[in-house]
């Protein structure tokens, strides 16, 4: 998808409900500030925010480490000592629990600071505040951007304020460091698609459970609803995982959001049609989810808007149940997209 597509101030606002950062101090100076680059976005909430969490304490954790030391500490690894001979030296093989501030949090934010000031396209005002930042963080590990495990980073009441701050770091990563290259080391000018698609989806997830938790906003998985006496090989049926699912009272509203630089295929004759996939799936969520037949399920593909000139616009009835294709203005100011996300909910109405 072309930058223009989205606008940075968007992206912003995005992130800030994804990462659940949206009541955060300071959220509506940074939503309304201008910004040319999305490398001086990312730096100005690390910047921020960073500055904010060496205010009130940079985040600890206990860590078990092993060290050959002169007295005993913690539990003797007696296997350790005579593998390394360190009795000979009058030395033991100790592991012990450390409160220290080098957790893979910080080594995490640590390294993708260093890695925009080296790499990024930030102007030097936002440069030097970065630098600024590198001192609190000096007990702190560097650790190869790509090495990071992103899906073993853990969040709780004493570090839920890492939780923005190390999405921009895993937006680096994932959307703006090029990885047909392994060796490159520039960043991207904007986030690649498959980076945008996941923020996109997380993003339309927390903006209802934020705004409409009366709807119960969820993320689950629809079973086959397959006839039991009849189910050989069962097992072998995917799992059907959904992006959003909405309920209000007995009717249900299942959002597959998609972010893809062509929202539309080219069919015979040149025919521009929504993709067949999305629409197959999309019936395959909605009717193995109505269970009772009785049309109180539907479902919605939610394309960010691309700027072809033909968008999907589809709105119809499939054996009962309603079935759609719509677009979401990434550019537009977020006052209309906030609209565009409210009218979604129309089809929670019967």
């Amino acid at each position: 998808m072309a930058s223009s597509s989205v606008s940075i101030r968007n992206v912003y606002v995005m992130m800030a409900y994804a990462f659940r950062a949206i009541r955060s101090e300071g959220h509506a100076s940074m939503a309304a500030e201008p910004f040319e680059h999305l490398h001086d976005l990312f730096s100005e909430i690390l910047v921020r925010g960073v500055g904010s969490q060496v205010k009130r304490g940079i985040h600890r954790d206990y860590l078990h480490l092993s060290d050959e030391l002169p007295t005993v500490r913690g539990r003797i690894d007696i296997a350790g000592t005579v593998a390394t001979r360190s009795a000979v030296k009058g030395r033991l093989v100790c592991e012990f629990d450390e409160y220290r501030s080098d957790t893979p949090h910080n080594q995490a934010l640590k390294s993708i600071i260093v890695f925009l000031i080296r790499h990024g396209d930030v102007d030097q005002p936002r440069r030097d505040a970065l630098r600024r930042l590198l001192p609190y963080l000096d007990e702190v590990s560097l650790v190869a951007p790509r090495s990071i495990r992103w899906e073993a980073l853990t969040y709780h009441r004493a570090n839920a304020n890492y939780r923005l701050l190390l999405g921009v770091c895993e937006l680096v990563v994932r959307g703006l460091l090029p990885t047909n290259d392994p060796g490159s080391t520039k960043l991207a000018s904007w986030i690649s698609d498959e980076a945008m698609n996941r923020l996109y989806e997380r993003f339309l997830l927390e903006y209802y459970a934020f705004h409409h938790p009366e709807l119960s906003p969820s993320a689950p998985s629809v079973a086959w609803d397959y006839d039991d006496e009849r189910a050989l090989g069962a097992e072998q049926l995917p799992t059907m995982y959904t992006d959003v699912t909405l309920r209000n009272g007995q009717h249900t509203l299942i959002i597959d959001a998609k972010f893809y630089s062509q929202s539309m295929q080219m069919g015979r004759w040149n025919k521009a049609t929504v993709h067949s996939s999305h629409l197959y799936q999309m019936l395959s969520y909605v009717k193995n989810s109505d269970v009772d037949r009785d049309g109180s399920v539907s479902g919605l593909v939610l394309y960010a808007r691309t700027d072809a000139v033909q968008q999907p616009d589809l709105d119809i009835t499939v054996q009962g149940n309603r079935i759609g294709a719509q677009t979401l203005d990434l550019n537009r100011p977020w006052e209309h997209l906030a609209t565009q996300l409210e009218h979604v909910l129309t089809w929670l109405e019967k």
